[in-house]
């Protein structure tokens, strides 16, 4: 009979065990200060897929004689992509659109005067399958929406009709919740030096 105790990668004369992954289902998204701030309870309710964030850097060529070297340069954060359903109660299509009216008032044709007047910050947290507790978060500051679809009429599909928000913003931080060290595993002891993990589960 297999021991799951057994599992893990050898190293320094003892098993790493498998450390159980983060579930892409397992996560919510928190808006602050989005449109009217009117209806975030129900846009965290009815996200159904969101995009976590990507930074990539320039580069500098500095050439000297024969060699050359490279050096970072400036970072970019990615934009994201957040889809939503459109629930009949409007709650979704209402904060969208206070949004939208927030960068650019349509109605009167006047547009926001400065980043504090539209702009608004987001959080995507990793849950880890409890109630409410938060494995990390990406704190997302500087939002405004970049894109806004509304979606399509189909007389073939009774599929919901889908929101799909694309966002720029100004800066992403990564913050670990409380339990990142608890050591739930898959199998085996992900921390040899350590005799316990405070808190850890296998499924051994």
């Amino acid at each position: 009979m297999a021991n799951l105790a057994k599992f893990g990668i050898p190293l320094d004369g003892n098993k790493l065990g498998i450390l159980h992954p983060k579930q892409k289902y397992r996560f919510r998204v928190v808006w602050q200060n989005f449109g009217e701030n009117n209806g975030l309870r129900e846009m965290t309710a009815n996200v159904v897929t969101c995009t976590r964030p990507k930074i990539s850097w320039s580069e500098a060529e500095l050439h000297s004689y024969n060699s050359v070297a490279w050096i970072q340069g400036k970072h970019t954060f990615d934009m994201i992509e957040i889809t939503l359903r459109d629930d009949i109660t409007n709650a979704v299509i209402s904060s969208v659109g206070a949004q939208v009216q927030k960068q650019m008032n349509h109605f009167e044709q006047t547009s926001a005067v400065a980043g504090i007047n539209y702009k608004f910050a987001m959080e995507i947290h990793s849950l880890d399958g409890t109630n409410n507790e938060q494995l990390e978060s990406w704190v997302l500051d500087g939002c405004w929406l970049h894109d806004a679809a509304y979606g399509d009429g189909d007389y073939a599909s009774g599929d919901p009709n889908i929101v799909t928000l694309t966002i720029r913003f100004d800066n992403a931080t990564n913050v670990s919740g409380p339990n990142t060290n608890d050591g739930t595993t898959v199998g085996g002891n992900p921390y040899p030096d350590i005799a316990s993990p405070t808190g850890g589960t296998t499924f051994a």
